[in-house]
């Protein structure tokens, strides 16, 4: 064996070291530079691509809950139906933005083009409607009408319609049981907005953008608690649509159903007589006018007198609420907001005002009394009254004499609260009043909750006016300026004499503004819901309830239910001694006064009614209002009809009419209780079976048609 020596041995090991430290370096150098490389070279490139990354959104909605009437019947509920969709990410991505597609599918579901490229525009300030209110990444329903065939053809030709989906979904459907629509009490749906998503992130009901959420009515006061939760899953999802990771998803959660007070049958005699009414007061001849009425719009209201709950509530023009659905259509659109349609959206039972006429008189008749009237005393009911040469005429100018308030009220006579006004007027200072004059008039007719919104569960209530001095003299503040240009002018018309009194005079309460007052004339703005609860505070003894439609909140699974009990607003500002005389004095009206010819052969030892006529002057050529407040020991029911004549005149036989459907009541006077509707409140909540379903209670034999006609 060869011996190799130390100093060689040494020497090899060493050369091996080397290299192994040059090949160490180099792979550091390598790796280095291929770092410096990905990271500062290709830094941008990649972090492009990371940023392609991203979060998508599954959305399971949630089902809504349904909105029952007092007996349990559903008058908004949902329905499967097969839903059409469009993306509008993914249309756009097409050459054309996807205007084949749409013109493709228009065709197949017999769409007129036009129509189907209006839902999936967006809106803003210069695209009328019909457009896309909602999150533009949120697929937009086209048609939820869709036959089997149609989405059946959209799934199986998917790339002939990219971003067209076809899908069995749950939509919102108002069955209007009895031929009721209900629809302005009930409201309906809209896609949510980018904004209102991005105002509720902090509340304690977030939205998506996949929401539809109420815009009116019942659909919009009680949403948070019909909407409920929908089912959420997040996908991170990279640039070519692949899923990366997946979170923990969240099951939907069903809205809870709300219990109304609403007895469907009862609204369904309301729309139908109110309906009958105008019609009726259109072929009838305004001998002051020289035309025949207008008629163009009114509201009807039935509230529980002790509870102050609503029973039925109508407004015409109506219009039915299931054209929302699924988005409207251009046509349906244009009816509904077209200068000829007259506002159906639009609830008059609590935001249409106007002067009430004389059925303010029982506010005027109370003020008097806290002032000091004797309610027995008699005072002068002439034809006329004249302050500085104006004269204030009775309707009609008939004239009684001597009599007392309550026959003031019972014959409706204006003079005499002329009279009474004239002389608060005056003991207040007259046209310079003391530093606190008493406004007796103006505080009672606060105190009876007018000029202020009663509270209803109903979104958007108007507030009326009470045109007291504060009232006075802001708006003379806001319109001096103009009243002033005119009155520089070389105009001498009618308008251009009362600005220059306004201009200099507009802030101060005139005697003329006293007498209209009295009568509900003038400035005076009243809703018909407001008149509804003065009423039934009159007919329960002194009590202003809220007036309420929800009664109680069930949650899915019926185990919880949230009951909606009413509430207390005040008290009328009077003693019971005088609540009890405008109870007599209104009973007075059915018997002997101003609507006795309307209620003959009524049942009144049975069913004692009470009741105040109006007959509201319109402004310019406008005819006159028709107003009729009444009541009995259980309900209070108002109607009121534009441009229609006398309250009674107009009003009374169909009034009279939802009180024979109330009390099963005949034409000739007689009482079958079989036929009665709601002869008294209906106190208990719907019967829930052991399922948490709640039963409705159906009337099968009842039929709107067989109600009482019309005398």
């Amino acid at each position: 064996m060869t011996n190799i020596p130390e100093t060689g041995r040494t020497s090899r090991i060493t050369i091996r070291l080397v290299v192994i430290q040059i090949l160490v370096f180099s792979l550091l150098l390598t790796l280095g530079g291929r770092l410096w490389y990905l990271q500062i070279r290709q830094g941008e490139e990649f972090a492009e691509e990371a940023t392609g990354n991203h979060v998508q959104q599954v959305v399971q909605p949630a089902v809504r809950g349904a909105i029952l009437d007092a007996r349990g019947v559903p008058i908004a509920d949902n329905e499967t139906r097969l839903v059409v969709t469009a993306d509008r990410t993914e249309l756009l991505r097409q050459p054309d933005d996807g205007a084949a597609v749409l013109a493709d599918l228009a065709e197949l579901l017999g769409m007129k083009v036009e129509e189907v490229t209006n839902q999936v525009r967006l809106c803003d300030s210069e695209t009328p409607q019909p457009c896309w209110n909602g999150s533009p990444y949120q697929p937009i329903p086209i048609t939820d009408e869709a036959t089997t065939q149609q989405a059946l053809q959209i799934r199986e030709r998917a790339e002939d319609f990219p971003g067209i989906t076809a899908e069995p979904t749950a939509v919102r459907r108002y069955p209007s049981p009895y031929g009721a629509t209900t629809s302005q009490v009930l409201g309906y749906l809209g896609p949510v907005t980018d904004e209102e998503v991005a105002a509720s992130e902090n509340g304690d009901s977030p939205l998506l953008r996949s929401d539809q959420i109420g815009r009116s009515g019942l659909e919009n006061f009680y949403d948070s608690w019909l909407r409920g939760e929908a089912g959420v899953t997040d996908y991170e999802v990279d640039r070519f649509g692949r899923v990366l990771d997946e979170s923990v998803s969240q099951a939907p959660q069903a809205g809870s159903s709300v219990v109304t007070s609403i007895d469907s049958r009862v609204q369904a005699v309301v729309e139908n007589e109110l309906r009958s009414a105008i019609e009726f007061a259109r072929t009838e001849h305004d001998d002051i006018t020289g035309r025949d009425y207008e008629a163009d719009s009114g509201a009807a209201i039935v509230l529980e007198n002790d509870t102050g709950r609503v029973v039925a509530m109508a407004s015409y023009p109506d219009y039915d609420p299931n054209v929302w659905v699924g988005g409207i259509s251009t046509a349906d659109y244009a009816r509904l907001t077209g200068e000829d349609a007259n506002d159906p959206l639009l609830n008059r039972a609590i935001q249409g005002q106007g002067p009430s006429g004389s059925t303010f008189k029982v506010v005027s008749a109370t003020a008097a009394v806290n002032a000091g009237f004797d309610w027995d005393s008699t005072y002068n009911c002439g034809s006329s009254y004249n302050i500085g040469g104006q004269s204030f005429d009775n309707f009609e100018s008939s004239a009684y004499g001597p009599i007392t308030l309550a026959q003031a009220i019972e014959v409706s006579c204006n003079t005499v609260f002329f009279g009474i006004a004239h002389q608060m007027w005056q003991d207040d200072g007259g046209i310079e009043p003391v530093k606190n004059p008493d406004d007796w008039l103006f505080e009672t007719a606060h105190g009876f909750g007018l000029g202020k919104p009663t509270g209803i569960d109903l979104p958007d209530e108007a507030s009326g006016r009470i045109p007291d001095r504060e009232w006075k003299q802001d708006y003379w503040e806001t319109n001096k300026d103009t009243w002033c240009e005119i009155a520089d002018s070389d105009r001498q018309d009618y308008e251009a004499q009362v600005a220059r009194e306004n201009c200099t005079e507009g802030m101060r309460m005139r005697a003329g503004d006293m007498l209209n007052f009295s009568i509900g004339q003038g400035d005076v703005l009243v809703t018909p819901i407001q008149l509804a609860t003065i009423y039934a505070a009159i007919g329960n003894g002194g009590t202003l309830y809220e007036p309420t439609v929800g009664k109680a909140v069930v949650s899915p699974d019926g185990r919880r239910v949230e009951e909606i009990a009413p509430t207390v607003a005040g008290q009328l500002p009077t003693d019971d001694g005088t609540i009890r005389d405008l109870q007599a004095a209104t009973q007075s009206v059915v018997e002997t006064g101003s609507a006795d010819w309307r209620f003959l052969g009524w049942p009144q030892d049975e069913i004692p009614l009470h009741a105040k006529t109006g007959t509201a002057e319109g402004y310019g050529d406008q005819q006159t209002d028709s107003w009729l407040a009444t009541f009995s020991d259980e309900y209070t029911v108002v109607m009121t009809i534009s441009q229609a004549g006398t309250g009674s005149g107009a009003s009374g036989p169909y009034v009279r009419n939802i009180y024979e459907a109330l009390y099963g009541v005949g034409e000739d006077g007689s009482i079958h209780e079989d036929r009665a509707l709601l002869p008294e409140p209906q106190r208990q909540l719907p019967e829930i079976d052991e399922t948490g379903t709640i039963v409705p209670q159906r009337d099968e034999d009842f039929d709107v048609n067989l109600t009482s006609e019309t005398q």
